[in-house]
This record gives C-alpha cells, sequence and structure tokens, in this order.
C-alpha cells in the first residue's frame, strides 16, 4: 500500500471558498484504494459546521517549536473518516478560530498557514502515518517541501517522503516581507536568496514550494504551458521554464455523482440528455418566475457564475452588457466579488429589469437551478487556470461560451457548423467585440438552427469531465514518483 496525504486549506465538505475544495474533496475519492492509503490533512477551522465537527475525534495534541517564538505551540489532532478517506484537522484555536478560512490580513494569514504547514510534518509520527508523497495544494501548502528539505530533514522517519506542489492559482502566491518569514519559520538566512524563497525583496510561500517541491503539477495542460511565460507566469516564469521537466498539467475534473441532472435534488426538474429540451425549458420557466423575469421560453438565458473579479474577464462584459442583454436575451447573474462589477450587474438590473438579473450572492442551490435553466453560460476570462463552471455547463446541457486560455481551451471544442463538430463556442484574443461576435453567433445558431444547437448541447452533455480520466493520470504520477 502506498501512503499519500493531500495537504490543503480548504475540503468540500467542510469548508469552501472556491475550486481548491471542489479537487481535494473529491480526487481522493476517485483514486484505487485497493493501491493508495489517501489522507487529506487541514485546518480546524471553528467555521467548519457544527454537524461534523460534533463528530469529529480527539487524537492527541503536543507542543511544538514554532519560529523564533520563545513557548512551544499547540498542536492539537482530530480525525473524521468521511465517504472512506480519513481526514485529520490541525487544532489550534489561536490560528482557526474564525468565521472564514481566510481573514482580511495577508500578514496574519501567512503566519496561520505557516503554523499549519509546520504542524502537518510534525503531527505525521504522532498519527503513525508515513507518507511516501505528500501532495500540497496551493500557497498556503507551500512551506511544507520546504520544511521537509530542511526543518525535519535530518530525521529519518522523513527521509523517503517525497512532495508534490499543485498551482490552482499562480496570481496567489502567500507574499511577506522576509524578517516576518524568518520570525515565523526559523529559517537560515542561506534560504532567503532569489534562488529560494526571496521574490522580488519579499518572500513568497508558492516560491518556496515550487523550489523544494520534487514535482510540480497545475491544473489544466495549456495552464502549465502558458505559466512559464511572463503574461500568466506572475514573476514566476524564469522558474517554472527552469522546473519545465518536473512540471506538468492535468485536468481538473468535477464529481459526476455529485453534479448530475438525473438525481439533482436542489433543481426544479430533473432530466438527461434524452429530454434535456423538455427537462430544460421547464427550469428556465421555474427559474424565471423565481427571478421575477418574464417567464418566455423563447428568451436566450446567459449564465454568469463567478467570482466577480478582473480575472473573470468582466470588462469585456462591462464594456458589451448592452448589446449581450438585448431584447431577446435574459442574462442571469451569480457572484460576489469587485464592488465595481457588484454595482455594474445591480444597475443593469435596475436599468432593464426584465433583462438582467444580478444575485450578489453565492448560493450552490441557485447556481444549480441556474446551470439546469440557462442556454449558455459565460467564461469569458482573461486567464484560468482550469475553470470547473464551464465543466458544470457541459454537464447540464448548458452551452458554454468561453476564452481560449488555460483549462477552458482544453475543454470547451468550438462548435463547427461545417462539420457538425463542437462543444461550445469560444474567442481567441482577449477583446470585448470578438466576445460580442462570438456571444452573436451563438445567438444565430440558437434561434435560427435550433436542431444544430440542440445537438450540440447533446454532444457537450455525453462529454466525460469527471475524476475517472485524472485520477489515473495522478495514480500514474505517484508510482513514478515512488519508485524513482
Amino acid at each position: 500500500m502506498k501512503n499519500i496525504l493531500f495537504a490543503a486549506s480548504e475540503c468540500v465538505p467542510f469548508v469552501k471558498t472556491g475550486g481548491l475544495a471542489d479537487v481535494v474533496g473529491a480526487l481522493p475519492q476517485y483514486l484505487d484504494k485497493n493501491e493508495f492509503d489517501v489522507r487529506v490533512i487541514l485546518p480546524y477551522y471553528t467555521c467548519i459546521p457544527d454537524k461534523y465537527r460534533k463528530e469529529f475525534k480527539y487524537v492527541h495534541h503536543f507542543y511544538m517549536d514554532y519560529g523564533m517564538r520563545i513557548v512551544g505551540t499547540h498542536v492539537g489532532i482530530m480525525e473524521y473518516e468521511y465517504h472512506g478517506i480519513k481526514f485529520y484537522f490541525v487544532d489550534n484555536e489561536y490560528y482557526f478560530k474564525c468565521h472564514t478560512p481566510y481573514s482580511n490580513d495577508l500578514k496574519w494569514d501567512i503566519e496561520r498557514f505557516t503554523f499549519f504547514c509546520k504542524a502537518v510534518l510534525a503531527i505525521l509520527p504522532v498519527i503513525n502515518f508515513k507518507p511516501d508523497i505528500i501532495h500540497c495544494h496551493d500557497w498556503q501548502a507551500g512551506l511544507i517541501p520546504v520544511f521537509l528539505k530542511s526543518t525535519f530533514a535530518s530525521n529519518p522517519f522523513y527521509s523517503s517522503t517525497k512532495s508534490i506542489m499543485t498551482i490552482h492559482n499562480l496570481r496567489f502566491q502567500g507574499i511577506w516581507d522576509i524578517d516576518t518569514f524568518k520570525f515565523n519559520t526559523a529559517l537560515p538566512d542561506y534560504m532567503f536568496t532569489p534562488d529560494k524563497l526571496e521574490f522580488q525583496h519579499a518572500a513568497s510561500m508558492l516560491k518556496g514550494g515550487l523550489v523544494y517541491a520534487d514535482y510540480i503539477t497545475t491544473v489544466s495542460e495549456t495552464y502549465a504551458e502558458e505559466i512559464k511565460y511572463p503574461f500568466y507566469g506572475e514573476n514566476l516564469d524564469g522558474l517554472l521554464r527552469a522546473r519545465t521537466m518536473s512540471l506538468r498539467g492535468i485536468l481538473n475534473g468535477i464529481d459526476y455523482n455529485l453534479f448530475n441532472p438525473e438525481t439533482d435534488k436542489q433543481i426544479y426538474r430533473k432530466y438527461s440528455v434524452k429530454n434535456f429540451k423538455s427537462g430544460k425549458a421547464e427550469n428556465k420557466a421555474s427559474l424565471q418566475k423565481e427571478l421575477r423575469l418574464p417567464v418566455d421560453k423563447k428568451k436566450f438565458m446567459i449564465a454568469i457564475i463567478s467570482r466577480l473579479t478582473d480575472q473573470k474577464g468582466l470588462d469585456l462584459v462591462d464594456y458589451a452588457i448592452e448589446k449581450i442583454a438585448d431584447p431577446n436575451t435574459q442574462l442571469v447573474v451569480i457572484g460576489t466579488g469587485e464592488a465595481k462589477y457588484e454595482n455594474l450587474f445591480k444597475h443593469y438590473q435596475w436599468k432593464y429589469p426584465e433583462r438582467v438579473s444580478a444575485n450578489i450572492l453565492y448560493s450552490d442551490g441557485l447556481a444549480r437551478k441556474l446551470y439546469a435553466a440557462a442556454d449558455a453560460i459565460m467564461v469569458p476570462s482573461l486567464f484560468e487556470p482550469c475553470g470547473l463552471t464551464q465543466l458544470m455547463g457541459l454537464r447540464y446541457g448548458t452551452v458554454p461560451i468561453v476564452r481560449e486560455t488555460g483549462g477552458l481551451k482544453d475543454t470547451v471544442e468550438p462548435y463547427n457548423e461545417y462539420s457538425g463538430t463542437g462543444t461550445g463556442f469560444s474567442f481567441a484574443n482577449y477583446n470585448a467585440d470578438e466576445m460580442l461576435g462570438i456571444i452573436n453567433y451563438a445567438k444565430n445558431v440558437y434561434f435560427n438552427c435550433r436542431n444544430d444547437w440542440d445537438k450540440l448541447v447533446e454532444r457537450g452533455m455525453e462529454k466525460d469531465f469527471s475524476w475517472n480520466s485524472s485520477a489515473k493520470q495522478y495514480e500514474g504520477l505517484y508510482n513514478w514518483m515512488i519508485n524513482w
């Protein structure tokens, strides 16, 4: 049996702010349980729902040297089994008593997750689990490979343990000043140099992970190539080019059992690829009624389900929204984020209440209803490491309209009217007019070539973007690393 430990800051069903939680929650379920003993370790946030917390089992506690602090720091260990996977939670109320997993104070979050990284390694002998590989996710787990090859390197317990660093979004790196990092980590001065943790006269947790990890993955093949270039590389492109032989993109999937229009209890009417026309029509009418939009099956309903940030291409939407939300179209938005975009959609809902519905919140239930009801989903991102919304769209028969970047390019095949192929619509350049052109093309197919549109929906629904394929790739990577 090969031992794999996932380390991350969030994971469904316990705590979620984005796609990272979906990945960490789903991937272990799909790995071969006859070959891999996969366990997951997370912070023990007080914001984890009580229905789970009350079932957690206390394992042990101890005191750990942390940084340059004089007194030892409490480390508690909680345990819980979910769907056959054993989860561990690092307990320290000082760091993890919170209403949300992340605060608005990056310096504080860096201190909290630095503690988490060291505690993850310190816990392993206590729980008697010796991983062959620690799979670290995003900057919050970035110091685990660093500590593994420095602070813990002299301990024989860790001698055969390797690490993988997975980049979910290179933009977020955990950057702060070097003196603070030295105080929090107690790492020697020589590790804060440009070839190690130093980053533009500060220090970066993610960079540390990328330097010291034995292997690096990211969440789509295209993104793995994009980040080697300055535009997408967030000032780490040089390092990633240097590590190109240890860098690979493996596409994220979604849980096809969890997201299934045939069994989804949160949508108005269940449906499959065989009866999606009537199913989606009924879901559209019900959602229109709930959102107080005109109930009209002939309207072309476009969904945006997204964090409302620049990354998501919303400046393009801002430029073209008057033409997107024409009299034949209903634009339904779900998400929160930057005030300028929240206010943008609120304004157009006020201006065109029959065309625009701005839902400035995140609700999984409402999102599922929209996936089931909408005709198309827009993801015009400036960059997108993988993206899950377009995969949800395909699963629910909602045609993606995307920019050709990262995982969007890898998962959405552009419609070709001549060959009768494709699963969505895409545009290459980050340009609002180009985006509008492809939206209008999609509308034309929907209104004037409805049979072609229905076949487009069918092809999308028949695609398999479950974790099955990706899990096999990770299994191969784990086996290769363990045996090298």
